[in-house]
């Protein structure tokens, strides 16, 4: 089967759709005694599944997704070639995990929803800490923290009888709150069901304003720089925005939930490309309703669907597909 580019041709191809992670079968090496017992009996290959994706961020080939279904968050190490779980017990434990990020140095910070907290693991799953006051939030969903690990960004989307449209600002060592950036609203630097966020390669706050059908600028003190979108069908336009994220050169990748698909656009807000179809039947590309998207230090592209249970991976063209993180090393394996 040939697999999906973008855009299509005779157009020049600038990202390829590289695989899908499913389960934990997509990551872990099967030893030859497991591949001759199914040969022998001629079981299919079955692995750890998603119950339901959410969210999602990426370092150094390890694929860390929540699953609100399941409460945990899964980890595919393609890299390692292996998957384990986090949050599954004990302090660490999870209920209700959705929007992700990680620092520089492999910290993974969970928003709960359940928990309306944020809880910390290092890189291979070790509890470290939680933080947050409960009633300080209303509806808490996304989340991002700036690279060097210094302050975490969480997304309260809020509700339609909530004023609570907006984000709050922790600093990560200590989880005291240093301050709130906006509030419910339609006029520029106003929110109304903000749904996640990232940070650029400029340090501002870019923010998925969904109620409002545009993604909004901040700086990292929380003043208005721009936005762009609008509602609509047409490419350029949102529909059901949700996840967010950005590349190393300042290009922005919008996930949409209704359109599934994600939209890339550069820095001033201009549509680079449309990535993905929306799809009844599964496949490649083929989205029914996408969420969380990240992109790594390859460029690659990460865009989870809740309905397929699956996450796809899209590899810019200009990168071989023997190169970057994504690649397995058998020199790493445990």
């Amino acid at each position: 089967m040939e697999l999906p580019v973008f855009p299509s041709p005779p157009n020049e191809p600038r990202f390829l759709f590289e695989r899908s992670l499913i389960s934990s079968a997509d990551v872990e090496i099967e030893s030859d005694e497991s591949q001759f017992k199914r040969w022998v009996t001629g079981a299919r290959r079955t692995g750890v599944g998603m119950g339901k994706p959410f969210g999602i961020t990426v370092h150094r080939g390890r694929v860390y997704v929540s699953d609100t279904m399941k409460r945990i968050v899964h980890a595919f190490d393609i890299r390692e070639g292996r998957f384990f779980e986090i949050g599954t017990d004990g302090p660490g434990q999870l209920v209700k995990p959705m929007g992700l990020d990680i620092d520089q140095n492999g910290n993974l910070y969970v928003c709960d929803a359940s928990l309306k907290q944020v809880v910390v693991f290092d890189r291979d799953g070790k509890f470290l800490r939680r933080f947050g006051e409960p009633e300080n939030f209303s509806r808490p969903a996304g989340l991002t923290v700036d690279p060097n690990g210094d302050r975490v960004f969480v997304v309260d989307t809020g509700g339609v009888s909530s004023k609570m449209h907006r984000v709050l600002v922790f600093d990560a060592a200590t989880g005291s709150q240093l301050k709130t950036i906006s509030k419910r609203g339609k006029e520029d630097g106003e929110l109304n069901l903000p749904r996640d966020a990232t940070i650029g390669q400029n340090g501002n706050l870019y923010v998925v304003d969904g109620g409002n059908f545009r993604v909004q600028e901040f700086t990292p003190e929380g003043d208005f720089v721009s936005s762009f979108g609008e509602i609509g069908r047409r490419s350029g336009q949102f529909s059901r925005p949700k996840g967010i994220g950005v590349d190393q050169e300042g290009n922005i990748y919008v996930a949409d939930t209704a359109f599934g698909n994600f939209q890339i656009f550069n820095p001033e807000g201009q549509l680079l490309l449309p990535v993905g179809m929306r799809n009844s039947t599964p496949g490649p590309a083929r989205f029914m309703l996408p969420a969380g998207l990240a992109v790594d230090e390859d460029g690659r592209v990460y865009m989870v669907d809740q309905y397929f249970r699956k996450v796809d991976v899209f590899r810019p063209a200009r990168l071989p597909a023997t190169e970057g993180w994504l690649v397995y090393d058998p020199g790493l394996k445990p």
